[in-house]
């Protein structure tokens, strides 16, 4: 069974950091894009970062401040965010899908169940 599962969500102080993560299971990453979305209250869901084996995409309200990462022998999917501002404050997910990433949320066949990230003084 296709699982991923977020965790490393948090309270931290405008300009903090944290690190995200996203283990899967029952598939191997080597040919899955991974993508990170976030929801904040009141929003719609957007797509925030995405990475296959070569290629890594973002937004390009976080481009400079996170960097996706995935490290294979591990199975796990790491979204480091620095730099963080009061409008990061969210909901994240992470999804999978085979081969390529996509904007287009519907395309997606796995989503885990979010962690929830509050920028905030």
């Amino acid at each position: 069974q296709v699982q991923v599962v977020e965790s490393g969500g948090g309270l931290v102080r405008p300009g903090g950091s944290l690190r995200l993560s996203c283990a899967a299971s029952g598939f191997t990453l080597d040919y899955y894009a991974i993508a990170w979305f976030r929801q904040a209250p009141g929003k719609e869901r957007e797509g925030v970062s995405c990475a296959t084996h070569s290629m890594s995409y973002y937004a390009d309200s976080v481009k400079g401040r996170f960097t996706i990462s995935r490290d294979n022998a591990k199975n796990t999917v790491y979204l480091q965010m620095n730099s963080l501002k009061p409008e990061d404050t969210a909901v994240y997910y992470c999804a999978t899908r085979r081969d390529y990433c996509s904007g287009y949320e519907s395309s997606y066949d796995s989503w885990g169940q979010g962690t929830q990230v509050t920028v905030s003084s």
